[in-house]
């Protein structure tokens, strides 16, 4: 390969993720022993520092914002009218429209500051995430340094507990075992191996190695995503609605001035103040000024009700946007599902036929750590109505932990009867060579666990001996396969009637994960939400297999799988340019760019810190939006239409009647004697009227 400058390596013309290690140690031109104080110091120049920088803002000037928009135009020129123009004719400037108008202003730019201002900061919520220190190799010796200073070419060290501090490669040693799942939505840790890519920002829950830093800062996996919560400054359907409004209104009082000018000076020849009083009311009366004041209060008022339903609103606009969504992509890994593994226990295979499923969970629960925080241990120790059952009536010789070569756990116990025995549970390729499966128990065996693939189930298999000998040291008697455990992420238990009910509500929902695709299906399917869904590759090109266009593909589409932030960000940003309204369910660092992208951005009760900062509502009650949005009715495009043009027309016969009396009293009043006349006849018929008690004495 040829050789690049470290410039080159900043700005990722080398994927360093893909090529060998000993390459990656070329190219960012350093050893395995690390750097030198002295060229960290030069690399942190080029490269800069491995934190994500947040961007202050003005409040003030953040403020003043929210005073410019077509309506705010229309009340600030209205004003300037009302104190420079309207200064003639020997009155003073009309100080009360002023005042009235500028603190309407006031009122309206405060209530949206201070909704903005209370949304939280997404990107300082994913800082919080990053390691402080880590342990490099500089100057020849181990130490411990600010996670800031580290540099791509540093060699680090991570073992059990450590938050990787930056993108590294794994050198020689063990496998670790990483916990991702904020990052990737993955719902176990993942084992990575010698070679392997870690991320920034992921936990480690077992083994120790050294690494090689290949990515730092915003340019690290973890910092794209904070990068893109950053860079997103949406403009809210509401607030395009006012904008719409307001543009219509511009329209209408610039011609309306236009005919005004023209009437008055042109015309009717009137004085200056009196026409600039004429034009103050137009300009005035032709805005609805206190809109956005009533709305925000009548918005204000369908928060407090969703608070009471276990939402808080954190921007109220939302509520409206919320009103219109028709399309909800939602997160799968704590969102969907609750994260937390369980064994299927329908779908359990037992071999012995003396045997049954709770006998297999049994005997998995004793080759398990009950004290053990390992998600699959937890998960079938919890299968047991009590966990001490897994060590009732038994005393425990030996315990093996799980280890990357052997890939599974075995116990050695003897029971109440002083009989040995050593049951052993892992990887079912593991468990097959151990008790040596042949014929059509292996072919059984390996359908088994092909058919839990397909479905997106993890296999865990169960073997049994005895131990005659009664000697934690002997080999003991034949392995016998006991049966095949499907683990899976189960479906939360509102989950299904919550999509059911979006769906009633005309709200399409779709699946967006970072887990592999057959675990999507397979939740999707369980959810009744269709398994209509992709891999990450097929937003990549429009060759994706199908004869749709990307932005076709995702919009028939039931969810994508193994999708990273940008993925998600992406597919919301497409569904919005087809004029779409999108809600954006998740949890996780990982969804955070496409909750703040999103229309309405949804945190659901367990979310990170990250996730809630991006968020407009974060729930604080097990579910999704669709479940606490009692009020929401399902769309009838018929009978709203009727209404609608029932009120135009009515609008239209009203308002035309107005103008035309207006017009034809004021024409009467001008243009004729009818009023004089009247008002003639009536004061004669008056004087000649003598009173009724005139001649009583």
């Amino acid at each position: 390969m040829a050789d690049v400058s470290l410039e080159e390596i900043k700005n990722e013309k080398v994927d360093l993720e893909k090529i060998p290690v000993d390459e990656v140690f070329e190219q960012l031109k350093c050893t395995r022993k690390g750097l030198t104080s002295e060229e960290g110091e030069k690399r942190l120049q080029i490269f800069g520092p491995n934190k994500l920088e947040e961007k202050q803002e003005n409040k003030f000037l953040k403020f003043l914002g929210f005073m410019w928009n077509p309506l705010s135009w229309v009340m600030e020129s209205a004003a300037i009218m009302a104190i420079v123009l309207a200064n003639g004719g020997g009155k003073p400037p009309d100080w009360q429209d002023f005042v009235g108008i500028v603190v309407l202003l006031i009122i309206n730019s405060t209530i949206s500051f201070i909704e903005e201002n209370n949304a939280g900061n997404a990107a300082a919520a994913l800082m919080a995430n990053l390691a402080p220190q880590a342990k490099a190799l500089r100057d020849g010796k181990w130490q411990e340094v600010e996670a800031a200073v580290l540099v791509p070419g540093d060699v680090i060290s991570i073992k059990l507990g450590d938050i990787v501090p930056a993108d590294a490669r794994l050198l020689e040693g063990d496998p670790l075992k990483i916990d991702q799942a904020a990052l990737t939505g993955e719902s176990l840790p993942v084992t990575r191996s010698p070679g392997d890519e870690v991320f920034s920002g992921s936990t480690c829950k077992q083994g120790e190695i050294d690494a090689i830093v290949i990515a730092t800062g915003v340019h690290t996996f973890f910092g794209k995503a904070a990068h893109l919560v950053d860079s997103t400054n949406n403009v809210g359907h509401f607030q395009q609605v006012l904008t719409s409004i307001g543009n219509f209104c511009i329209c209408s009082i610039a011609v309306g001035v236009i005919i005004e000018i023209i009437g008055m000076y042109f015309i009717q020849h009137r004085q200056y103040r009196a026409g600039i009083d004429n034009l103050l009311v137009l300009l005035i009366g032709g805005i609805p000024i206190a809109m956005p004041t009533v709305l925000s209060v009548t918005m204000a008022i369908g928060s407090h009700r969703l608070s009471e339903q276990g939402a808080i609103t954190k921007r109220m606009t939302a509520i409206e946007e919320m009103a219109g969504m028709d399309i909800l992509c939602s997160d799968k890994t704590g969102t969907l599902t609750l994260n937390k593994l369980t064994v299927d226990k329908s779908l359990i295979e037992v071999f012995p036929t003396r045997m049954d499923a709770n006998h297999l969970i049994l005997l998995a629960a004793r080759a398990s750590r009950v004290e053990n925080q390992d998600a699959i241990d937890a998960s079938i120790v919890n299968m047991l109505s009590n966990p001490k059952e897994a060590r009732a009536g038994i005393n425990e010789v030996h315990f093996l932990p799980f280890n990357p070569v052997e890939k599974r756990t075995a116990i050695t116990y003897y029971d109440s009867d002083g009989e040995w025995h050593r049951a052993s549970k892992g990887a079912p390729e593991q468990i097959i060579e151990l008790c040596d499966l042949k014929g059509e128990v292996n072919k059984k065996a390996h359908k088994i666990i092909a058919d839990f693939a397909d479905r997106g189930l993890r296999s865990l298999a169960v073997a049994y001996q005895t131990i005659p000998e009664k000697n934690k040291e002997s080999a003991g008697s034949e392995w016998e396969f006991v049966g095949l455990l499907p683990l899976f992420d189960p479906p939360r238990h509102d989950s299904a009637e919550t999509i059911r009910r979006a769906l009633e509500l005309g709200v399409s929902v779709k699946m967006i994960t970072g887990d592999q695709l057959a675990i999507g299906k397979e939740t999707g399917r369980r959810l009744g939400m269709g398994t209509n869904m992709y891999p990450s590759s097929a937003l990549l090109s429009d060759n994706n297999g199908s004869s749709m266009n990307i932005d076709e593909l995702i919009e028939k589409a039931d969810g994508f799988a193994g999708v990273f932030p940008e993925h998600k960000y992406e597919i919301v940003r497409r569904l919005q340019d087809r004029q779409h309204i999108v809600g954006m369910t998740g949890d996780g660092v990982n969804d955070a760019p496409a909750l703040k992208k999103a229309d309405i951005g949804i945190a659901v009760d367990d979310a990170t810190d990250a996730a809630r900062s991006a968020s407009d509502i974060v729930l604080t009650q097990p579910g999704t939006i669709m479940t606490i949005s009692t009020d929401r009715v399902k769309p009838s495009p018929v009978p709203d239409s009727w209404k609608l043009n029932e009120i135009f027309a009515t609008g239209i016969v009203l308002g035309s009647y107005m103008a035309i009396m207006t017009v034809f009293f004021f024409w009467l009043a001008e243009d004729t004697d009818f009023f004089t006349v009247s008002l003639d006849q009536c004061d004669t018929t008056f004087r000649k009227r003598k009173p009724k008690n005139e001649n009583r004495d």
